[in-house]
């Protein structure tokens, strides 16, 4: 019985099950392989990146989706998605990406339509729908914390979690609102392990005429990735990036950084003791491995008890 990598829903013998098709598009009936293995994805991203607007060091590729011909097309310029095939360097990449995107969710974090999609070798390719255009060439205003900071690709590490709210703070429309939402990103990155949220992982959009977070992109289980980290976060907190406490996040980040109100502070502890639940119900479905699944789901045990939000 196979499961769909867009919905995770049981499929039969199919590949893909007719609401995953659907979510893709209403006219979608059937999805073709990505004509390229994993080992040919990476070439063609390191042929294309100079005529791409997506950058960085994990291999990405710009994708339209060709309705009539059930298949997505690879692009230089105005695609639709981004896709991100196996690594040869780390582990499991889509099926970690996938899988940690539909955990933050879960928790209200606002992400892009995205899932996996199978390739001629059988692996599989993760896709994102970009949240920075509208039409077929029409960009959204966007701009990442490193280019809010006046900082680059080569230096999105050289800041502290502090100063980021300075950035929230002037330019955000509502702040309040923002820095709930940036408490709620920061504790979900640590609780998953995703040790890599430097600058240009967070961005802001302005939608109708308003200046707020971008929907979340980019996180993933990088410390099982990449077979173990050092550091639990990529920006310092209170000149910290390892052996966090629960204090660190709560009495010093929420409270006294950010000046959340303790009812926030609260609905938000609550919003994931609750959600640890369906966190592993979707770990048992993932498409990573049984390993990866245990190991996964240890290191979540592990900092939500260090954060007293284990439930079970």
């Amino acid at each position: 019985m196979n499961r769909c990598p867009i919905t995770y829903e049981t499929c039969g013998s199919e590949q893909y099950s007719a609401k995953g098709l659907q979510l893709l598009h209403p006219k979608l009936s059937t999805l073709h392989p990505l004509p390229y293995s994993a080992e040919q994805q990476r070439l063609e991203a390191a042929t294309r990146m100079q005529r791409m607007s997506i950058q960085g060091v994990q291999p990405k590729l710009s994708a339209v989706l060709d309705v009539s011909a059930s298949k997505f097309d690879l692009v230089d310029v105005d695609g639709r998605y981004i896709i991100k095939p196996q690594s040869h360097i780390f582990q499991s990449v889509p099926e970690l990406e996938d899988v940690s995107m539909r955990m933050a969710k879960v928790i209200s974090i606002e992400t892009p339509f995205h899932g996996l999609v199978y390739s001629k070798d059988g692996s599989l390719s993760y896709f994102i729908r970009r949240f920075d255009r509208i039409g077929k060439s029409k960009k959204v205003a966007v701009e990442d914390f490193a280019q809010l900071a006046g900082l680059s690709r080569t230096t999105k590490y050289r800041f502290s979690t502090e100063k980021m709210i300075a950035i929230i703070d002037a330019h955000c429309t509502f702040p309040v609102i923002e820095k709930t939402k940036f408490f709620r990103l920061l504790l979900f990155s640590f609780l998953i392990g995703n040790e890599d949220m430097h600058l240009k992982n967070f961005s802001l959009i302005t939608r109708q005429q308003k200046v707020e977070f971008s929907p979340a992109y980019d996180l993933l289980n990088s410390t099982l990735a990449m077979g173990g980290a050092v550091e639990e976060m990529a920006l310092p907190i209170a000149g910290k990036k390892s052996k966090l406490k629960r204090a660190t996040f709560v009495k010093y980040l929420a409270e006294e950084r950010l000046q959340l109100t303790t009812t926030i502070i609260k609905q938000e502890l609550d919003s994931i003791k609750t959600a640890l639940p369906e966190w592993k119900q979707l770990l048992d479905i993932c498409f990573l491995s049984t390993d990866l699944k245990r190991a996964y789901w240890e290191l979540i045990e592990e900092r939500a008890k260090r954060m007293d939000l284990w439930s079970f």
